[in-house]
């Protein structure tokens, strides 16, 4: 079997027979599944129909809320807090950036935290929320599983924690970061498992710090933070700040994975009209994007990219083409539909 090609309007459509299947009222799974499908389009593939198995199995076993309840507990002009009821993640922080926009439009800034969330996807996809309104959109995480260690210790105590930022431009595509404070995420390990592919030396040690390469036995050891002790430390932060400060789980907590996750987000849109014009910025990005790509580049470079240039020509190949299934997930796709009792992806 090699891997195909299927249209957006395909996947959409799975993903919400699948989560309807499950529970989920179906205005709520059209929604759930349209924001699903935003990772695959931004090339984000261990963030997007690779994961509805996990969801839907979440679902069944209710660890997910298949009703999405979510609650503001405290609410100011400019800052909010969020119970997202245990929900899907993507319902959860659909309701955050809603609020931080709607916030950010009166107050030109907004914070809004979350806890009784779930995995939500890429964090582009909620950076990203923002540029249509002008505005600048950060989005942090915590992971629902400790896959990372403290500097220099082996005990699992932190996530991946993303962390993403996006940035409009004005001719030139968005700027955007999203980044795993791991050198690989968790996603790109079991699709590394999946497809029966060995992992870079790098990315996973043992207990006695060396590398691990076979994905089957990641359990075995921990994920490795960007930039050594700098990665740790980025990390933590992001998980005080998403998880602590929200009332989400952090630490020793995130340990029974048969319990809901309890993960904690956060979201910060911020309006570039209290700054100056918002064309004129957007202009001024433009010419810095142009003069990083233009910069002198080292011997057998062939371009500097900016970040989310690539996802912007992900996306736009992918709605065209559609998204590529490799084999190993159009089986895990046909076990799920066929578990559920749901047609098969077309």
């Amino acid at each position: 079997m090699s891997t195909t090609r299927a249209p957006v309007s395909s996947l959409i459509a799975f993903a919400s027979a699948a989560f309807a299947k499950t529970g989920v009222p179906q205005a709520d799974a059209d929604n759930a599944a349209r924001l699903l499908i935003e990772s695959d389009l931004a090339g984000s593939d261990g963030h997007g129909i690779f994961r509805l198995a996990q969801y839907a199995n979440g679902l069944k076993a209710g660890r997910i809320s298949p009703k999405a309840e979510i609650r503001v507990l405290n609410d100011s002009p400019s800052t909010a807090h969020l119970d997202g009821g245990n929900a899907l993640g993507h319902l959860v922080m659909a309701r955050a950036t809603e609020i931080a926009i709607a916030k950010a439009k009166t107050q030109g800034a907004a914070w809004v935290g979350v806890r009784g969330s779930n995995h939500a996807g890429a964090a582009s996809i909620w950076a990203s929320q923002m540029l249509p309104h002008d505005m600048i959109g950060i989005y942090l995480a915590v992971g629902s599983n400790c896959f990372m260690a403290p500097w220099g210790g082996f005990e699992r105590l932190l996530g991946t924690n993303p962390i993403a930022f996006a940035v409009p431009a004005l001719e030139e595509p968005p700027i955007v970061l999203d980044m795993a404070t791991s050198i690989a995420a968790n996603g790109k390990v079991q699709m590394a498992q999946q497809r029966g592919e060995q992992m870079p030396e790098g990315w996973v040690i043992d207990r006695n710090g060396k590398p691990i390469t076979d994905p089957n036995k990641a359990g075995e050891g921990v994920l490795l933070p960007i930039g050594d002790y700098k990665g740790y430390g980025l990390s933590l932060m992001i998980g005080l700040i998403g998880a602590t400060l929200n009332g989400g789980q952090f630490g020793r907590d995130v340990a029974d994975q048969s319990l809901p996750s309890n993960t904690g987000q956060a979201v910060l849109a911020l309006s570039i009209s209290r700054f100056g014009d918002p064309t004129e910025f957007k202009r001024r990005v433009d010419q810095v994007v142009r003069d990083i790509r233009g910069s002198g580049r080292l011997p057998g470079v062939e371009e500097i990219r900016l970040p989310g240039e690539r996802s912007h020509a992900v996306r736009t190949e992918r709605l065209a083409q559609g998204v590529p299934i490799p084999p190993g997930l159009r089986t895990a796709l046909d076990k799920l539909a066929d578990g559920l009792g749901i047609g098969r992806l077309s």
